[in-house]
């Protein structure tokens, strides 16, 4: 059987956790900054955890990931 490819540009913006849960960054986070407001930044800044729903998409993407 071949090996399968890791999507690269996925492994560079997620991560696992020491508990198996992917984190991923906010987006929006890049430019066009002076119109959002401090309190909207700051949120931005947090780390979240990837939605249960979209790990499927993940795993195919990331299969040595896990």
């Amino acid at each position: 059987m071949p090996k399968l490819k890791t999507s690269k540009s996925i492994s560079k913006r997620f991560y696992v956790t020491s508990s198996g849960r992917l984190i991923r960054y906010c987006a929006s986070r890049s430019h066009l900054l002076q119109k959002k407001t401090s309190k909207r930044k700051q949120k931005l800044r947090k780390k979240l955890c990837v939605n249960s729903n979209d790990l499927s998409n993940f795993m195919h993407k990331l299969p040595y990931l896990y």
